[in-house]
């Protein structure tokens, strides 16, 4: 295990360095000038921006860029500065990251607990009312986008029950954000009880649990140890990237709900064409995806005896 461990985390380096390469280039062949927007609608000099342009080291090729800035990363855990505020990348992470972590977190175990639980429930009953219910809810919430979905449930709950804050403050409590949680984990919470719903369907079928009920094993044994362990490997697939997806895909439901976290700062970013702060949020989301990977490999082994990693 340790050296399958060990060859995965040698293996993430080339995977880390090309996605980094390829949203840099991304990010620094966007269209406009983010020195020159400094100045908005005012004119500025040409040298004034030129001077600027050189301190930043924006006049320099775009590999000799990428090289410095990933140098920075790897010798300082330097992430660059902000071009319009002067802030350190790092500092804005360190005020973004932990909000949006919350926030996917709860998501994330809205849609394990929910998800999960109404995936059992319709994959125990296939065919049944259960089983129906569940189908046609899911894909009610599939059919739904988010953000069209975050804005019913802000006109319906906030502005006319008043059942909850329109807003998050900035304080972003753990019950500010149940609501933004909910619409952030709805799709994934969808297609986690859809999926857990198929392969439970599928594995009652199975050989291996025929010679269990034939061997008259308590029905708790039965469902909980065979039949879930084999049923969650494709669940958990899911779930190991999801975790990432959330954190990225949190844009809109932050902008929704006035979450200060990475999602809104993206977006401020990109309008901004703050490409220092836009690459460094994306990095620390492309780690998350790498690490979540590994772990999703690992966690296979525990679920499947006959799984072994040399």
């Amino acid at each position: 295990m340790g050296r399958y461990v060990a060859r995965r985390l040698l293996q993430m380096i080339p995977v880390f360095i090309g996605t980094t390469l390829l949203i840099f280039l991304m990010v620094y062949t966007l269209p406009g000038d983010p020195v020159r927007g400094l100045f908005g609608d005012k004119g500025a000099d040409p040298a004034t921006v030129a001077a600027i342009r050189h301190q930043l080291g924006l006049d320099q090729p775009i590999l000799v860029q990428y090289w410095e800035y990933m140098k920075g990363i790897v010798l300082h855990f330097d992430f660059g500065t902000q071009i319009a505020s002067g802030r350190p990348v790092t500092d804005v992470l360190g005020d973004a990251f932990p909000v949006t972590l919350k926030l996917a977190a709860m998501a994330f175990v809205i849609e394990i607990v929910v998800g999960l639980g109404l995936g059992v429930a319709a994959g125990l009953r296939a065919g049944r009312l259960t089983d129906n219910v569940v189908l046609i809810l899911t894909l009610l919430i599939i059919s739904i986008p988010v953000f069209v979905l975050g804005f019913i449930v802000k006109s319906v709950f906030a502005f006319q029950l008043g059942w909850i804050a329109p807003n998050v403050s900035n304080n972003a409590t753990w019950s500010e954000l149940i609501t933004p949680a909910i619409v952030l984990g709805s799709l994934s919470l969808a297609y986690v009880a859809r999926l857990t719903r198929t392969t439970m369907a599928e594995n009652l079928r199975s050989d291996y649990m025929r010679t269990a009920v034939a061997k008259g094993l308590p029905k708790r044994r039965i469902v909980g140890i065979h039949l879930m362990r084999n049923s969650l490997i494709p669940v958990v697939t899911f779930l190991g990237t999801d975790l990432g997806a959330l954190m990225g895909g949190a844009v809109v439901t932050e902008g929704l709900f006035n979450v200060k976290g990475i999602g809104g700062t993206i977006f401020e970013s990109i309008v901004r064409r703050e490409g220092t702060t836009l690459v460094g949020l994306v990095t620390v989301l492309v780690i998350v995806y790498l690490f979540m990977s590994l772990l999703v490999d690992l966690l296979y082994a525990v679920l499947d005896p006959r799984i072994r990693y040399a």
